[in-house]
């Protein structure tokens, strides 16, 4: 007796041991109108959305605290009823459920869970649905530009690699510091926004890979600079839509260094390329309401500067 309970003890150890390698993924309904949508199938059994999400998080949490690594992806209920049709799976079944939702992080989006507070991942998590889709958007957009009649040149591939040179400039313009640069090109349908967070050089980062090539220039202090390569690549999607297409539209620059004021810099879109604006034209698009066009007061512990030149088109890329 003594030795089968030994042998059933070490089986639960190796399959706990097995469980810690296997991860898993959580669907997630993020607002009250999917949750709504999921609540016509029978076998969906909860009937409050912040209840729901409480549930939602304590599972995240046991997972977690089995050494379980688990992504969180956003479930899409309209998504999950075309996957049944197309699939010939009963949408009223845990099991369709499941299988749908393992096969989100491989085209929708999923993040990793850390340990976030429910009410801290829903928004990072819808967060990154928008710029997944921004993303999907611009790519559609440089896609469809097509190819330039007099040099048969690809004028969405010439405009992204245009869009890449230029963002290593303001990188390497930028200097020393956290940069928080922000670019708005307008679109057909929309408004397409892509954000980019980095670390410039002198900050103790390692340099990390660009969009399409190797980490940025190393600016004044010749370290790459630093940056998440997803992100870097939406920013220079959507710039590459307002290069490719011609569109108006800008990029502004926040600078922030220790024991110094931020520095903000703005240019904008002018025949494809990045003109810089005057400190005047800085301090206006920062200090007008954008819905009112009323003036704002300045902000506390900012200074407003000028754009820095780019520097001539040295990437070969022309139409």
């Amino acid at each position: 007796m003594a030795h089968t309970d030994h042998s059933a003890q070490k089986t639960r150890t190796s399959r706990r041991s097995l469980r810690r390698e296997v991860p898993s993924t959580v669907g997630l309904l993020a607002d009250e109108r999917d949750f709504t949508a999921m609540r016509r199938y029978r076998t969906f059994t909860f009937n409050d959305h912040t209840a729901y999400l409480r549930q939602i998080e304590g599972l995240l949490k046991s997972l977690a605290s089995q050494g379980v690594h688990t992504t969180v992806a956003l479930f899409d209920p309209e998504e999950y009823a075309e996957y049944c049709a197309e699939s010939g799976l009963d949408p009223d079944t845990a099991e369709s459920r499941g299988r749908f939702t393992a096969r989100i992080p491989g085209s929708g989006a999923a993040i990793a869970y850390t340990g976030q507070p429910i009410d801290s991942l829903v928004p990072q998590l819808i967060s990154t649905a928008v710029r997944r889709a921004t993303w999907e958007y611009a790519t559609t957009l440089l896609a469809d530009v097509g190819e330039c009649a007099d040099c048969g040149q690809d004028i969405g591939r010439a405009a992204f690699d245009r869009a890449s040179h230029l963002l290593l400039r303001l990188l390497e313009g930028a200097g020393s510091g956290t940069h928080h640069l922000v670019c708005s090109v307008p679109a057909a349908d929309e408004q397409l926004l892509a954000v980019l967070r980095t670390e410039g050089p002198g900050n103790g980062q390692e340099g990390s890979s660009g969009p399409g090539g190797p980490a940025g220039p190393g600016g004044r202090g010749g370290t790459p600079a630093r940056f998440d390569a997803s992100q870097a690549t939406e920013f220079v999607s959507v710039l590459a839509v307002g290069i490719a297409w011609e569109s108006a539209g800008g990029v502004v620059l926040r600078t922030t260094r220790a024991d110094d004021p931020d520095r903000l810099h703005g240019w904008r879109l002018q025949r494809g390329s990045l003109v810089p604006l005057t400190v005047g034209e800085v301090f206006s698009a920062y200090c007008t309401d954008a819905d009112t066009g009323e003036p704002v007061s300045p902000e506390s512990g900012v200074e407003y500067c000028a754009g820095f030149d780019l520097g001539p088109d040295d990437t070969g890329t022309h139409h």
